[in-house]
Formats: structure tokens, sequence, C-alpha cells
């Protein structure tokens, strides 16, 4: 274990992962010092674990993040095995996005949104507006050719926007950020995949009874049966929790 800027950091199948207490820790860092900190913050849970260790550009996208946190139940869990003595909670990544757009709007922080659907990106500014005054600097829906991203980029830069979040899935999401940030550094990269749809209300979370108790992944199988073979891949990282390769 190692501590950077009082934030203890675990490492987890060769990731580094910030074990932030709680969300309003994590919140309280990003925005410390008057200035959102730059940088690209990456959810990690078992399945992006997995994937990365059989595709190495993810692998690559995953070690350069600089933020990198516990959003899935297994990590957590595979962090106390590892580091008894460690404290550390999960934060979803929705919530933890929520958390940041409050902080945004209460700071005034320019912001822009990529990723989605046209109507559900809009219906994501509106709220966000509506509900935490956030200063939308820009949008950009997830339905662009390839030829498209270098005047996406253009345009992120002259918004001088200080947190872009990407809501286009794994791995794609980070290979957007990557690009971006290499184009535009001076701004916090978020990956949140699915989050646009949970925020307003196109796909339902599992209650929080189900949240709590760490069951979240059971609840989306319940409701979506054809994740079965997602989550039966992950059977690989109970074998590392269970021999202690983590």
């Amino acid at each position: 274990m190692e501590i950077q800027d009082g934030i203890a950091l675990y490492r987890i199948r060769g990731l580094v992962i910030w074990g932030f207490r709680d969300q309003r820790q994590c919140v309280d860092y990003l925005f410390a010092g008057g200035r959102v900190k730059t940088g690209t913050l990456v959810a990690v849970n078992a399945e992006k674990v997995l994937t990365s260790e059989r595709d190495a550009a993810l692998a690559q996208l995953l070690a350069e993040a600089q933020y990198k946190y516990a959003d899935g139940i297994s990590i957590v869990r595979s962090i106390r095995r590892k580091y008894p003595a460690a404290e550390v909670a999960r934060i979803a990544g929705v919530d933890l996005w929520e958390g940041i757009m409050a902080r945004a709007g209460k700071e005034g922080t320019a912001v822009f949104l990529i990723g989605g659907r046209p109507d559900v990106l809009g219906q994501t500014a509106e709220r966000l507006r509506a509900k935490w005054n956030v200063n939308i600097v820009g949008m950009q829906d997830g339905f662009f050719a390839p030829a498209g991203q270098e005047s996406l980029f253009a345009r992120v830069r002259a918004s001088g926007a200080a947190i872009v979040t990407v809501a286009m899935g794994s791995p794609r999401q980070e290979k957007l950020m990557r690009d971006c940030r290499a184009s535009y550094p001076d701004a916090l990269y978020m990956g949140v995949g699915g989050t646009y749809d949970v925020f307003t209300g196109h796909v339902k979370r599992a209650p929080l009874l189900w949240q709590r108790m760490g069951l979240e992944w059971l609840y989306r199988l319940f409701s979506q049966p054809s994740r079965l073979r997602r989550q039966l891949k992950l059977l690989r990282f109970i074998g590392y929790y269970i021999s202690g390769r983590l």
C-alpha cells in the first residue's frame, strides 16, 4: 500500500486503485485547491480487470489513467482481502457522477457532455441545469463517425471545459478520453457508461437495499438475463480471489 495526497493506493491484479473511504472524500479530493483535478477518472470492476488482461490496448489505457476507483463490490472485497486494514468503499459510478455534477453546479465549473442517444443527452443536460444549475458548455451524442473526432476535440478545447464526461461504454469511452485528452489536457475526463440513461429514468437501478448489500450486479442479471454469459466470465476473477492471486 502507498499513500498519495493523503489517499491510500492499493494494487489489484497490477492496477493501482485509489482507496477512497467514501464518495464525499473522492469528490472533495477532485475539487481540492479551488480547481478540479485534471486527468482521467475510471471506474474499476472485475469485468474491466478481466477484459484488460486479454486486451493490451485497454490495459495500457487503464494503466495510464490517473484516478481509478473501486466501482465494483468484488474489487472492494479483493482490496480488503489483500490489505486487511484497508478502509475503502465501493463508489458506484452513477452516484459519483451525480456528486461531481452537484459540486460542479455549486462552483460554476464548466462541463462538456459526450455520449448517449441524442434524446437522452438532451434530457440529461436539461435535468442537470434544472437540478444543480450545471454550467454545460458543450454536448455531443455518441452517434458520430470516427472522422468527426477531431472536430469534437476542437469543440471541447474551445469550450474551456474543466470536466468532460463520456457515456459510450468500455473500452470505447476510455479510448476517446485518451485521444481527447491528448488534444486538450486541461480537464478531468470521466467515463460514465450508461449513467445518462439511469439519470434520466430510461434505465432503472437496483433498489437501495440491493445496492447496500453489494448485489446490484445480481439485480441487473435478473432484469437482463442476456448478461449471463458476461457474468459467467467473472468466475475467473473468483478464482483469483479464492487463490489469493490478487
